[in-house]
């Protein structure tokens, strides 16, 4: 697998998503594909244009 950056189209599905620990709103990191949870402190990957949400993926961040 590739990661690759979402399509334009697709940012309106990932303002759509919300943290699955928190159900706070998420920060689009486009440099690092990412979806960010301040609330939990976690990074969901986005792997093939797919945002992975679950917390054993996440990777931890300050």
């Amino acid at each position: 697998m590739t990661d690759t950056p979402a399509p334009l189209h697709d940012r309106r599905m990932l303002e759509a998503l919300v943290c699955p620990v928190t159900q706070a709103v998420l920060t689009y990191d486009a440099e690092k594909l990412e979806l960010i949870s301040k609330a939990a402190h976690l990074a969901f990957p986005i792997r093939d244009g797919i945002p992975i949400m679950l917390v054993s993926e996440a990777r931890a961040v300050e």
